[in-house]
């Protein structure tokens, strides 16, 4: 299913586990942000093409951490540049990444004007990804969630939605 989050931005969820996607459209490039899980990959693809979009179109791809249910369809964008916690100072400039340790060692996420991708470090009503998967760690995703707080967004994306 597809949300309209703003006039550019798109958050594409799926009935079968895995990350909810979001695109965003940032000076005629497409942005992905995660890419959920390979059970969904059908569910992608058509959600992209109904916004007009094949995967060789995806000029950039996020990975806002490494779990499973966020990057099974990378292989889907091969044409993408990815950027990952490693290379961030690759991203538009529009976008701004912040360090959210926690959930795993590699979290991160996006500020976009007033909008907050958040990956999985916090999702909507106070509710946060889980510490207890190898590289989680209660003490950092709580210093993440209230350095995040800090921030002047009105808008919030979460790496899952339900």
């Amino acid at each position: 299913m597809i949300n309209k989050v703003k006039q550019n931005v798109f958050q594409l969820n799926f009935q079968t586990f895995g990350s909810t996607v979001y695109l965003i459209k940032l000076n005629d490039k497409n942005i992905l942000i995660d890419t959920s899980s390979r059970e969904n990959e059908r569910e992608l693809l058509r959600d992209l093409n109904r916004l007009d979009i094949k995967p060789k179109d995806i000029a950039i791809l996020i990975l806002t951490h490494s779990h499973w249910d966020h990057v099974g369809n990378n292989h889907l964008f091969n044409n993408a540049k990815l950027i990952t916690n490693e290379d961030l100072e690759e991203l538009p400039r529009e976008l701004k990444p912040i360090q959210t340790p926690g959930h795993t060692q590699d979290s991160f996420c996006i500020l976009y004007g007033d909008v907050l991708f958040s990956g999985d470090t916090i999702f909507y009503e106070g509710g946060r990804g889980r510490t207890d998967l190898p590289g989680g760690s209660e003490e950092q995703i709580l210093e993440s969630m209230k350095e995040l707080k800090k921030l002047d967004y009105k808008i919030l994306c979460p790496g899952h939605v339900d």
